[in-house]
């Protein structure tokens, strides 16, 4: 077993067929699947089902996926490594992020190139909840989230205050409005992101609280989709206030404050508490640092 047969299952599980992890890796298929049949004939067990009309992983397959990705973590943490030893300037900086929290690392992502211009940056999308995770395995430099995470192996830096905004269309009946209660939200139709966070929670639980039915007839899978069919007066959204500002000065949104709801987020920067960061990972903590956020370990 060599580490290029598991580069080559690796591509394999993530592109879902032969063919596609073929052209990933500049390899034919045939290739592709002799390496595979190497890789199961050194291992002694059966990667992928072969019955089946779709790409799934046997149990030994999931197992040896696991560990590739580790495999992999590792190389990368040697490479830049090494390569930060030869030229301090250098090296890689991976953050995991979500669609909405990778807007609140702009400012400081732009500083940090000026700086260091020779940093490869990566901002991995990640889904907020799995995003500790990938910081304990190793998959990830930091992280940005919006809520305090759990784990005590992990250390949190505040890097913006924000809050949920209330935004309906220009055109909207309640656009005009300076505040509303909630009760007047019982006959809208609200766009939702279909992201399980924290916040969606809160806002179930205070219409809930208020015996005010919320009818999210439509989901979307991103911010941006939400905020063209609220321009376009199909419904109406609680989103993160930094994400609908450029829409709200534009006029193609309105804010409009909802009485019984005040959900403020804090931005979170997230690293493990043990590991020590690459020099990309400390030159931008310390520069997100230098610009006033507030750090805590998780409690």
């Amino acid at each position: 077993m060599d580490l290029s047969q598991l580069d080559t299952f690796l591509a394999i599980a993530a592109e879902g067929s032969f063919s596609r992890a073929g052209k990933k890796l500049l390899r034919t298929q045939p290739a592709v699947s002799l390496a595979l049949k190497r890789l199961e004939s050194d291992l002694g067990e059966k990667l992928i089902d072969r019955s089946s009309k779709e790409l799934v992983l046997t149990d030994a397959g999931r197992i040896v996926l696991d560990y590739c990705r580790r495999f992999h973590n590792v190389r990368r943490e040697l490479y830049n490594a090494l390569s930060e030893l030869r030229d301090k300037q250098a090296g890689k900086l991976t953050i995991g992020a979500n669609e909405s929290t990778a807007l609140y690392l702009i400012t400081h992502i732009e500083k940090f190139r000026r700086l260091h211009p020779r940093v490869k940056v990566e901002i991995r999308r990640s889904l907020s909840s799995q995003i500790p995770d990938e910081l304990l395995a190793g998959a990830l430099d930091l992280g940005a989230i919006s809520y305090q995470p759990s784990s005590n192996e992990l250390v949190s830096t505040v890097i913006y205050h924000d809050a949920l905004a209330f935004v309906v269309s220009s055109s909207h009946r309640l656009a005009g409005r300076a505040e509303i209660d909630i009760q007047e939200l019982a006959m809208e139709t609200f766009i939702a992101h279909n992201v399980v966070s924290p916040f969606r929670e809160k806002v179930l639980e205070i219409f809930e609280q208020h015996g005010v039915p919320l009818h999210m007839d439509v989901e979307m899978p991103t911010i941006e989709t939400i905020k063209k069919l609220v321009q376009l007066n199909l419904g109406v959204a609680f989103l993160p206030r930094m994400c609908v500002e450029p829409e709200i000065a534009a006029g193609l949104l309105v804010e409009v404050p909802v009485r019984q709801i005040h959900l403020e987020r804090n931005i979170r920067l997230v690293r493990p508490a043990k590991r020590t960061l690459s020099y990309a990972g400390q030159a931008f903590l310390a520069l997100v640092q230098g610009a006033g956020a507030d750090t805590h370990p998780t409690e």
